[in-house]
């Protein structure tokens, strides 16, 4: 009984002391943790958000950039950092849901151990992209020339095993077809070379590639969301094929915090980023830029995170993708 009381009152006491934190949180700036370079979709994403929440809170909300390692050198340095709520993260599918299998037994943080799960902040549709050369002119006229044409079709990825190739490989096994996967360092380059006509297909992420569709570049065909987007009413869907149903790519980021971090404080950045995300400046800047806003429960991200770790697991074991 003793014991039972005094695990009782330690817990209470804990459970005192994390609201007594909370009370005073924020004092001092926070700062968000980005795995990119500054001027991409997660960088203005990131600084958005930072200003609003900076306004709401009282505090200064910095953006730090490290980028590198397919998003390794960003979710490590917050997994391991104070978990007071100072210090957030910004990452995306490819740094929570990709990497524990791409990089099993080798990954220095444990995204749903290692890091507390605050909010699902947006999803970036894919669109699936070809040179104004191919004789199509939807993604049921691309998966008939890919199944007719005499070799392999390429398409270019941002990267093995970055969504935009998990992507492809998905679309290759539904449809039944072989394409040859050339990889780049990046989407810009991809893109380029897209726009050459060096490869021909690449599920590109939106806020990067309509520009470039709607200049005559290159063409867009689909997005790759289970419904026409929002960001991109005019794309029909690959949903929309016929044999195609359940096919789904998405590209998210969200917001974490180191484990530990007190239950009051994530609540707290909760509501306040789900209220940002629902302010009709942010929304229509986020649309603009072909973003779909998200929010919900820290439960909803990680659930998301879990779900797509399952799926895009299936995808790299079964198509035996490996990063060396």
């Amino acid at each position: 009984m003793k014991i039972a009381s005094i695990r009782a009152a330690c817990a209470l006491s804990l459970a005192m002391a994390g609201l007594a934190f909370a009370g005073d949180y924020p004092d001092k700036p926070i700062r968000i943790v980005v795995p990119y370079p500054p001027g991409g979709a997660s960088d203005t994403v990131s600084r958005l958000i930072g200003q609003q929440l900076s306004q709401r809170l009282k505090q200064p909300v910095v953006v730090e950039n490290k980028p590198g390692a397919t998003e390794q050198i960003a979710a490590s340095f917050v997994a391991k950092a104070n978990p007071d709520g100072y210090t957030i993260l910004l990452a995306s599918t490819a740094g929570l849901s990709v990497n524990p299998t791409l990089y099993k037994g080798r990954l220095a943080y444990d995204p749903e151990k290692d890091l507390a799960p605050i909010v699902l902040a947006v999803t970036l549709p894919s669109v699936v992209m070809v040179h104004p050369s191919m004789p199509v002119n939807s993604f049921d006229e691309l998966t008939a020339f890919a199944r007719s044409s005499p070799t392999p079709i390429n398409y270019a990825s941002s990267g093995a095993g970055n969504p935009s190739h998990l992507g492809m490989e998905l679309y290759k096994r539904a449809a039944s077809i072989e394409m040859t996967h050339v990889p780049y360092k990046g989407g810009a380059p991809a893109l380029q070379d897209l726009m050459s006509g060096q490869v021909s297909v690449m599920m590109a992420i939106g806020p990067e590639s309509m520009p470039m569709a709607k200049a005559g570049r290159i063409k867009a065909l689909a997005v790759t969301t289970a419904k026409r987007s929002p960001a991109y009413p005019g794309l029909p869907a690959v949903s929309e094929t016929k044999g195609f149903a359940n096919f789904e790519l998405l590209h998210w980021f969200a917001l974490l915090a180191p484990a530990r971090t007190p239950d009051a404080v994530i609540a707290l950045l909760n509501r306040n980023v789900n209220d940002i995300l629902k302010a009709p400046e942010v929304k229509n800047k986020l649309l603009e830029m072909g973003m779909e806003l998200e929010g919900g429960s820290p439960q909803r991200l990680a659930e998301t995170i879990k779900r797509d770790r399952l799926k895009w697991e299936k995808v790299i074991v079964e198509s035996n993708i490996r990063i060396d």
